[in-house]
């Protein structure tokens, strides 16, 4: 009768008490709760809404249903970062052991793809070995040990979760800003963080396309925070094309790789930099973000930031020689040149497209036990606004066989648009939002 009566209250616009909270997850958790009752109430939250208070007690039962890491013994600034997902998003694979070389504690939980975005687990499981299932017990001692570990939610972490999204993804409930927010919080101050980055992203390939949307997300999860005590900044980042050039696991593994030894694709370099910034400024290791993002680029040219993936990779089973000698990653066994269609300018690159184009590769999936290719995808070397010739190369798709190829080059042609004049894509970082407010963001 509990759940029936809060889905009937939730519908007709009434508020859920904390109380409430626990005993509906509390319930759901131990089969009492159908998934079907479970499905009409998260619809209900998803038309209704909840307000803070509401999502409050959401997010602390949600991340009262499992265990969370101890981490009070380490003195050390604890700090994580969370994007909301796109298309070409390896920032993590960099960010973690470039802030965890200066001096940041980085537990980084990180997700899979699912849909057209990819997923840092998935890049991780490129590197031969490389385990992210590790215990509470196992993250708490490797961070003890380099500071860093990369790893996906387990079974002890905030449960109620991960059925909740698996069923919000078959009832178009996930683009919901409470359940979003929630969701994302609840897993993060499980880490024992003492402050936490996001990068929200806006534009046509993320989850909220809008400027207002995005702010809006990233003021909910600021609020958060601060009620559990956990410090958040946010930076609103560009998802109108793919980030960097390589779209897929392997290729996106690589590219990290280059990027930590100094040689990353400019548009990368810059969204790292400013998240490493306040990952820096958020742990008292840097006065301001100039003086940041010197530190991090002394990290990369002087060798620590790759030294630290080493030891990263190492800790956690993987085959440490990926970073001197990438071709150790998965290969595609097909690889074949895109050509520019015309001449004129690139007028877009559709991150969405590119996504399914991913997927039909083999290289993403459509439901989480769609199984992977790691060496396919894309690596796209312009970006809006450059000036191509017809036949020009313009990008590189990297299959499994011929009918890969094809299927391949049809997603480069639905995602890549030349036009004789071209609009200028998003600001790359467009604004920073804090307690304090939002600001736009001066690069």
């Amino acid at each position: 009768m509990l759940a029936i009566r809060l889905i009937e209250r939730k519908r007709d616009g009434g508020r859920i008490g904390p109380g409430e909270w626990r005993a509906l997850l509390g319930a759901y958790v131990a089969g009492h709760v159908p998934d079907y009752q479970m499905a009409a109430f998260l619809m209900s939250v998803y038309l209704r809404g909840l307000d803070r208070d509401e999502m409050a007690a959401l997010t602390d039962a949600m991340l009262r249903s499992g265990g969370a890491l101890d981490l009070s013994t380490i003195a050390a600034p604890r700090i994580d970062k969370h994007s909301t997902g796109g298309v070409g998003d390896k920032v993590s694979l960099v960010l973690a052991p470039l802030v965890a070389s200066v001096g940041i504690v980085v537990p980084m939980m990180s997700g899979r793809g699912l849909g057209h975005t990819g997923g840092t687990l998935d890049k991780l499981d490129a590197i031969p070995g490389f385990r992210s299932d590790l215990s509470l017990a196992e993250a708490r001692a490797q961070l003890e040990r380099i500071g860093c570990v990369m790893l996906g939610q387990t079974g002890e972490i905030a449960p109620v979760d991960k059925k909740l999204y698996a069923l919000r993804d078959a009832t178009a409930t996930v683009e919901s800003i409470p359940l979003i927010a929630s969701s994302i919080m609840s897993k993060k101050l499980a880490e024992g963080l003492t402050g936490l980055v996001l990068d929200v992203k806006r534009g046509s390939g993320s989850f909220l396309t809008t400027l207002e949307r995005g702010i809006e997300l990233a003021e909910t999860m600021i609020a958060l925070g601060a009620a559990h005590g956990c410090p958040v900044v946010a930076l609103l980042t560009a998802m109108d094309r793919p980030l960097g050039r390589a779209c897929g696991n392997a290729l996106e593994t690589e590219e990290a790789i280059q990027a930590l030894k100094g040689d990353g694709p400019a548009d990368l370099m810059e969204v790292t930099y400013a998240l490493g910034a306040e990952m820096l400024i958020l742990g008292g290791l840097a006065p301001d973000r100039g003086s940041a993002i010197e530190t991090l680029k002394g990290a990369v040219s002087s060798g620590a930031a790759a030294e630290k993936l080493k030891e990263i990779v190492e800790a956690q089973g993987g085959n440490p020689a990926v970073v001197d000698d990438p071709a150790l990653l998965p290969q595609a066994e097909a690889i074949e040149l895109f050509r520019a269609t015309r001449r004129g300018f690139i007028a877009q690159i559709e991150p969405r497209a590119v996504g399914r184009g991913i997927i039909a590769l083999g290289g993403g999936r459509a439901t989480m036990e769609d199984t992977i290719d790691p060496g396919v995808g894309f690596v796209i070397t312009v970006k809006p606004g450059d000036w191509v010739e017809a036949g020009e190369p313009i990008a590189s798709v990297f299959a499994r066989d011929e009918s890969g190829l094809r299927a391949g080059a049809g997603a480069l042609r639905d995602a890549i648009r030349i036009a004789d004049e071209a609009e200028p894509p998003l600001a790359l970082i467009s604004h920073r939002v804090t307690r304090e407010g939002v600001e736009a963001y001066a690069s």
